[in-house]
């Protein structure tokens, strides 16, 4: 059982107050989700920091963030919007730099209307101009991560194609870029518009996956859900992280943190994950 793979979580600072030990006790992976929302990035937010540097004090796991997302498209074709974005985005390796974080989750852009239209068109071009925007807009923060030594995950929102963010981040090829998949945002795909089911999206990510979100829900909507409330198949799930090397980050992201040691439970008991 000491060979199953080691859990994180995602929790703000506040929540890490009552996790510590959680965090600490096996120095399992953490992504604090403090500094991705709404205005935080515009505060203080070295506060924040430095009070998770008091709490991590001899933590020697893998610490990432959440990056800034709400209302940035990383693949907008106009000019002003690609700065603004960009600029969020340094921002937001500016927190990993202080904090020693190593991954920052970003969001794809991609939506279930690319899947069904963008081969609408003749060529490729379509979906080389989502390259083309998110080069625009990506390739500086691209460079600042490689500097910093921090890799940017792009995880699925409302991808219906599990490839199509593998081959976006094949093309900065980068190893400041790699996959991230969240398995309720995946599951939400596949019961509702008819996507593969969440190990097909780990075995088509292959070892550009270095961050999964683990969520349990029921194929209709996001529900954050504790695992085992949900149907996901957990088993081809992990079957699935179990073939690849990239050693990802297995990162619960749950509505409520007291679900954090069920979850732990519920797979341990299945010799899934510890």
């Amino acid at each position: 059982m000491t060979n199953l793979p080691l859990l994180g979580a995602a929790m703000t600072v506040p929540e890490l107050e009552t996790l510590q030990d959680f965090i600490l006790s096996e120095n399992r992976d953490l992504e604090l989700q403090d500094f991705c929302e709404i205005g935080a990035l515009d505060r203080d937010w070295k506060l924040v920091a430095d009070r998770a540097k008091q709490l991590l004090s001899g933590y020697q796991g893998r610490l990432g963030i959440h990056g800034p997302f709400w209302g940035l498209h990383i693949a907008s074709p106009d000019a002003e919007i690609q700065k603004v974005v960009t600029r969020r985005m340094i921002q937001g390796l500016e927190v990993c730099e202080y904090l020693g974080a190593t991954q920052m989750v970003i969001h794809s852009p991609y939506i279930t209307w690319d899947y069904h239209n963008l081969d609408n068109f003749a060529g490729r071009k379509a979906y080389q101009n989502v390259l083309d925007n998110t080069h625009a807009t990506m390739d500086a923060a691209v460079k600042r991560a490689e500097d910093l030594g921090v890799t940017m995950v792009v995880e699925n929102i409302m991808d219906k194609d599990p490839d199509i963010r593998r081959i976006l981040v094949e093309d900065f090829h980068s190893p400041a870029m790699a996959v991230s998949i969240d398995t309720g945002h995946a599951h939400y795909a596949y019961g509702s518009t008819g996507a593969p089911p969440v190990d097909y999206f780990v075995r088509r990510a292959g070892n550009t996956l270095q961050h999964i979100h683990l969520q349990d829900a029921d194929g209709y909507a996001d529900r954050h859900w504790t695992i085992g409330e949900g149907n996901i198949m957990w088993h081809a799930v992990f079957r699935a992280l179990g073939e690849l090397s990239s050693n990802p980050r297995l990162i619960l992201e749950l509505r409520h943190k007291s679900g954090i040691p069920p979850s732990v439970e519920w797979l341990r008991a299945r010799n899934l994950a510890r």
